[in-house]
């Protein structure tokens, strides 16, 4: 039951795969802007090397190249500079009147024209394919992570072992920190952590408001304007019940738009481990 939840001293080590441990390794925004410009010197050197087999007409679509890899690997805005680069650099060097930005025949005018509509159309697609790419990798990590979670209650996992995987599971479907705090004697301590969840004492305060009143609270939002994490109740009918926190505020997505959906089947899943038959090991 969940009166048999061992809430530790201290928050256990986490092991496994967290996906906020691996945020800082990710690539920056100005990262893939850079390499974008860096794509679009290579195509530079690449249109020097061709520049008297080539026609110059036809050596634009070398600075097309840069915008789909751009857009297919870094998304929509990387894509868009360096299309506008590569237009103002194929102008510059390769279009006669060379080593300005004058255009004097009405032909290379046409080629830059062209070579500005096919880099932005090859960038929307590109950035559109990439978004529909990393939405199915996020979703698929999700259900990876709930998975792990009733994979823990099939195996009968001790519960402060379970609590970890609940913990870890937020963590990767969010990509934020998250904690799981267990009541003990009315008051709330972290049983596990996610990431970098550290809770200030408006967090603390913002969670016992949420186990007092079976309710779920938002962070920035009043009365818990200065609260970093959104809490979650689990109901559990016992003297030792959950909660669930995760910090929504600093994420590099934007705050989703609808986290309970995500967190209520954790919940759900803790809960019914805590109600489930028999008595559990402790950890």
């Amino acid at each position: 039951m969940a009166s048999d939840i061992a809430v530790p001293t201290s928050p256990p080590e986490l092991g496994g795969r967290d996906a906020t441990l691996g945020r800082a390794a990710r690539r920056s925004p100005a990262l893939g802007y850079a390499l974008s410009l860096l794509l679009v010197a290579a195509a530079t050197v690449v249109a020097f090397v061709v520049d008297h087999i080539v026609a110059t007409p036809n050596l634009s679509l070398v600075f097309v190249l840069p915008v789909i890899v751009a857009a297919l690997s870094f998304g929509w805005g990387p894509a868009l500079v360096s299309a506008l680069v590569g237009v103002a650099v194929f102008d510059f060097f390769f279009v006669e009147p060379r080593m300005t930005f004058v255009v004097a025949s009405p032909t290379d005018l046409w080629a830059l024209a062209l070579l500005l509509v096919v880099a932005a159309i090859a960038s929307t697609v590109g950035a559109q394919s990439r978004g529909r790419a990393l939405a199915a990798r996020r979703a698929a990590e999700q259900a990876e992570a709930l998975h792990a979670v009733a994979h823990g209650i099939i195996e009968s996992q001790p519960h402060a072992a379970l609590i970890k995987t609940a913990a870890e599971a937020l963590g990767r479907i969010f990509d934020a920190p998250a904690v799981v705090l267990a009541e003990q004697d009315g008051k709330l301590a972290p049983a596990a952590s996610s990431g970098d969840a550290d809770l200030s004492a408006a967090d603390q305060e913002a969670a016992q408001w949420a186990l007092a009143n079976d309710k779920p609270t938002r962070a920035e939002t009043y009365p818990f304007d200065q609260a970093d994490f959104d809490f979650w109740p689990v109901q559990i009918p016992a003297n030792r019940r959950l909660v669930l926190g995760v910090k929504l505020t600093d994420r590099a997505d934007g705050r989703p738009d609808v986290p309970d959906r995500h967190v209520e089947l954790v919940a759900a899943y803790l809960a019914a481990a805590a109600s489930g038959p028999g008595p559990r090991k402790r950890a």
